[in-house]
């Protein structure tokens, strides 16, 4: 998606452009509340403006689309200015009734989840930990984060919707947090079972990672001076 934005931005704004994304994701992830910014000359950006976003639909896939552009404020960094990102992961455990017009932002699940077992299971792993257990580390990253809201509800239409709010995520840390409460939620696992993978020191192989397509990039969080 990057690459794709880049390449559109230099063809309309006819200058380099380089594109610093709130939050990466890994390939098949969706973003519905994605932020990013790109310094560009200021004659790139008079006479263009906020007509951007309509200029990029036309030259962008038919799946990637830019919501709106305006200038930043002083000092804003899509990436360092963010207090927190919030993600979503979407999962049917009804097979029989799932939604095909779905099927590419919800995981199917074979089994029926229970709610309640996988929310206690969310709750003992909130705060501050080293969440090396349930990260793909990267060399020379941390992968001490701060877990703040991690719940499931069900929508109108009963399918299993989690919640997860962080002030950053390690590499796979959401989509490995979800496939550990998938477990407790269809019983294969108890509910203090992911909270007793906080002690570990590499990432546990015991963990599975949870399909990309499930989730999504629905928010970001910044300070008040950053408000658009």
């Amino acid at each position: 998606m990057q690459g794709a934005i880049e390449a559109g931005l230099a063809r309309i704004m006819r200058t380099p452009a380089h594109l610093t994304a709130a939050g990466r994701t890994d390939a098949g992830v969706h973003a519905t509340g994605q932020v990013a910014h790109v310094d560009v000359p200021i004659p790139a950006w008079v006479g263009i403006g906020e007509s951007l976003p309509r200029r990029l639909a036309g030259v962008l896939d038919a799946d990637i689309r830019v919501a709106a552009a305006r200038p930043a404020p002083a000092g804003f960094d899509a990436r360092f200015s963010a207090r927190w990102r919030r993600y979503s992961y979407r999962v049917v455990d009804s097979p029989a009734s799932a939604n095909p017009l779905r099927r590419r932002d919800t995981l199917c699940w074979p089994r029926r989840l229970h709610l309640d077992a996988m929310n206690t299971a969310g709750a003992a792993l909130l705060g501050e930990h080293d969440f090396v257990a349930f990260c793909r580390r990267r060399v020379g990253a941390s992968t001490r984060r701060e877990l703040q809201d991690l719940h499931w509800s069900r929508d109108d239409d009963g399918v299993a919707v989690a919640t997860v709010t962080a002030n950053a995520f390690c590499h796979q840390m959401v989509r490995s947090l979800v496939g550990a409460l998938l477990c407790v939620g269809d019983g294969r696992r108890p509910a203090d079972w992911p909270a007793s993978m906080l002690s570990a020191t590499r990432r546990a192989d015991s963990i599975a990672v949870a399909a990309a397509h499930g989730l999504t990039l629905v928010a970001v969080g910044y300070p008040d001076r950053f408000a658009f």
